[in-house]
């Protein structure tokens, strides 16, 4: 398994290239995600967010609208626009996300944890009111604000 494999809340996530690793400081992060996977409504303030489907299919909601992207398709989520997606797909989706000022790859590097496994994380369900406080203070912290719920 890669150094770089993390469990980041119900998600596997596995750094292919590290901001650290250029002198753009791009980061691109794999992501494999299970049906019905939803962050929250967010807003990155710093960087752009570039989603490119690999497998699956994902709904991108950006700044008001839906989306429905599968793989091959990319979609934007420019810097100071909310979004957020959700995975329609039955068997989960795969995606790489690219972006090109650090702060996600570090958000997700300070929220996640070490994958046991080449595989998702064991479901953790609804998070507590304290574990939803400390993703958004901790999202503050890299540039990102949460804005509302996941999509239902």
């Amino acid at each position: 398994m890669a150094k770089d494999s993390l469990w980041f809340l119900d998600t596997l996530v596995t750094v292919r290239v590290a901001w650290a690793e250029n002198t753009d400081h791009i980061s691109v992060l794999e992501h494999r995600a299970p049906a019905s996977d939803s962050p929250p409504l967010h807003v990155h303030h710093t960087e752009d967010e570039v989603f490119c489907v690999l497998e699956g299919t994902l709904r991108l909601h950006v700044a008001g609208q839906d989306r429905t992207v599968g793989p091959g398709q990319t979609l934007l989520a420019p810097k100071g626009l909310p979004h957020t997606y959700r995975v329609e797909s039955p068997e989960g989706a795969r995606w790489l996300t690219v972006t090109t000022q650090r702060d996600f790859e570090n958000f997700v590097r300070s929220m996640g944890r070490p994958a046991l496994r080449p595989e998702l994380p064991p479901p953790s369900g609804p998070p507590t009111p304290d574990a939803a406080a400390a993703l958004a203070e901790t999202a503050l912290r890299f540039g990102i604000e949460i804005m509302g719920p996941p999509l239902g």
